[in-house]
């Protein structure tokens, strides 16, 4: 595997289909699935790794997000990738953006409501993978739903010539959503966690047995975080898969979607809802995730 630092020294490494697994590191079984998938279907795989500034808007938060890039190089060459694109924030922004990619439409509610910026700063430094790698296909997470969405809508939009192609949620041996901050999360905080997963399981088990209310399956998981003590969630929402809009009835394909702080942690997690067929929960751990390995630093 390469290491580059530099678009054009990464696309000097193409040989065949492209794949592109964007990331901010600290990688974990999620980004790892990703990694395998693009494998099946590219010549080249790369795998961008880059804390991007411009999608925080807490900089505390910008400056806690883990980081150990010599794990992240060893793990992303085990499973398969060609070239480990890591960038300065010089080559990312050699100059202050002047542009700003926005899609409003798509980022108006849940964490565009909640974390203001943080879409926009997705989208501009998607765009400029984008448009600097070239890939033919580039793989996200279903995890961050409303991201997927706004990244397969700014391919079109632009005319990227890349497919976008999302790849069910990984989960932990207890249902949580795999992420890199949940390595934040306390002791005493992982009982509660779990009832994230339930929530949205149980709404998904509804809505294969007919329910179609948004608000009745808003409530079933707002209804097992209640259960569980934790605070009031930020939101729970029911949304197009394609625009990210709220909808009052499952009549579309949707995804299910729930932000919630846990201790001093912020979890986000949904389930993929399709009215014509079975709902997307993702996939489960059998095993401890590697996050937790011993030696894994921060």
């Amino acid at each position: 595997m390469r290491v580059t630092a530099t678009f054009a020294a990464t696309r000097a490494e193409y040989r065949g289909r492209v794949a592109l697994v964007p990331t901010m590191g600290f990688f974990h079984e999620g980004h790892l699935a990703l990694m395998g998938a693009a494998r099946e279907q590219a010549g080249t795989v790369v795998v961008s790794l880059f804390v991007n500034p411009m999608q925080f808007n807490d900089p505390a938060d910008l400056a806690a997000y883990p980081r150990d890039r010599e794990r992240d190089a060893a793990l992303a060459e085990a499973s398969g990738a060609d070239v480990l694109f890591a960038p300065s924030p010089e080559e990312m922004y050699p100059l202050a953006p002047a542009v700003r990619v926005s899609l409003p439409d798509l980022s108006a509610e849940m964490e565009g409501a909640h974390r203001p910026g943080h879409l926009d700063g997705v989208a501009l430094v998607v765009a400029k993978l984008y448009a600097g790698l070239r890939p033919d296909l580039a793989f996200f997470g279903r995890k961050d739903a409303q991201q997927l969405a706004v990244v397969t809508r700014l391919a079109a939009d632009l005319s990227f010539p890349v497919e976008v192609v999302g790849y069910p949620t990984v989960r932990e041996r207890d249902g949580l959503a795999l992420s890199s901050r949940n390595v934040f999360l306390a002791p005493e905080d992982r009982a509660g966690v779990g009832s994230l997963s339930r929530g949205l399981f149980v709404a998904a088990d509804a809505a294969e047995a007919g329910e179609r209310s948004g608000a009745a399956l808003e409530g079933l998981v707002a209804a097992e975080l209640e259960a569980a003590g934790l605070p009031s969630p930020e939101y729970v929402a029911l949304a197009d898969a394609s625009s990210a809009t709220r909808i009052p009835c499952l009549d579309r394909p949707a995804f299910l979607a729930v932000a919630a702080r846990v201790g001093t942690v912020r979890l986000i997690d949904n389930v993929f809802l399709d009215p014509e067929g079975p709902a997307d929960r993702g996939v489960r751990l059998e095993r401890d995730s590697l996050l937790y390995a011993k030696g894994v630093g921060c």
